[in-house]
């Protein structure tokens, strides 16, 4: 590892079911992308790659192998000159990217996948537990596995875009009660993506939902989280909880995002607006 930019984390589609244990799914926040590019070098879907915030990552292989970066368009160039994947490395070779456009994250897969010991059965890095391999340093050499698959070629390889507006869905509950017209608030409010969000959640800048008279200064006893929860914090100004989230929260669930979003919201740049569509 030459460079690993603001954030390069092992990642693979993570550890779910451990909720029990204080234990968060983790994983790839764009799994879709994790996905492809593990198809790309033959990998099975689910081998540890690489989750690339921002670019900057510059890697050596020290053998031969095959690479594929997917997520949104991120530059990239094999010893300084311009590449399409998935793309074949000699020993020595090096792999450097530059700052995607449309998204926060490249997804980085090797053929045989990242080998690092596993901990409750997935590779991820987890940044709230601390759960699976830190944060990857310059220095750092990465073992591989025995690639199991051949690699498969795309005629086009069609990059993640976050629109200027997400419209996300979200099923309310289970304390939508503690808003006054939940569904309305939910529908007709407007909101940004901030700058202080990371992988346990993003927070959202706009409109404030507003608790019913009954439940203003009102505390909640921690109950379970799901990814994708809706959180609504005092200010009454949105938390939605990713990946690394806490299994637990003292905060009112005003909803929470269907699955199908979350691959974008992990991908969404601060200042990226959103609404939601509420079901019900």
């Amino acid at each position: 590892m030459v460079s690993t930019g603001p954030q390069t984390l092992v990642q693979d589609l993570g550890r779910p079911g451990h909720a029990h244990l204080g234990v968060p799914p983790s994983g790839a926040l764009d799994a879709p992308s994790l996905r492809l590019a593990n198809r790309l070098v033959g990998n099975p879907e689910g081998a540890a790659g690489l989750e690339v915030l921002m670019g900057g990552l510059v890697l050596r292989a020290n053998a031969s192998c095959t690479v594929a970066v997917t997520g949104p368009h991120t530059p990239a160039r094999v010893n300084g000159v311009v590449c399409d994947f998935p793309r074949h490395l000699a020993a020595g070779d090096v792999l450097a990217l530059g700052t995607p456009s449309g998204g926060l994250r490249a997804y980085v897969a090797v053929s045989g996948g990242v080998d690092v010991p596993a901990e409750l059965g997935s590779r991820a890095a987890d940044v709230l537990s601390g759960l699976g391999p830190a944060p990857l340093a310059a220095g750092d050499e990465l073992p591989l596995g025995v690639p199991v698959g051949v690699p498969v070629g795309v005629d086009v390889l069609v990059p993640v875009l976050v629109p200027d507006e997400l419209v996300v869905p979200v099923l309310p509950g289970p304390r939508d009660d503690w808003f006054a017209g939940a569904v309305g608030q939910l529908r007709a409010g407007r909101w940004t993506v901030s700058d202080r969000g990371n992988r346990v959640g993003i927070r959202l800048d706009g409109t404030a939902l507003e608790r019913v008279p009954a439940r203003v200064g009102c505390e909640l006893p921690s109950e379970g989280l799901v990814t994708g929860a809706v959180q609504v914090p005092p200010d009454g100004l949105p938390v939605v909880f990713l990946a690394d989230h806490p299994t637990t929260g003292g905060y009112p669930v005003v909803g929470v995002v269907d699955g199908g979003a979350l691959p974008l919201l992990g991908q969404a740049p601060p200042g990226t607006r959103l609404r939601f569509a509420p079901r019900g």
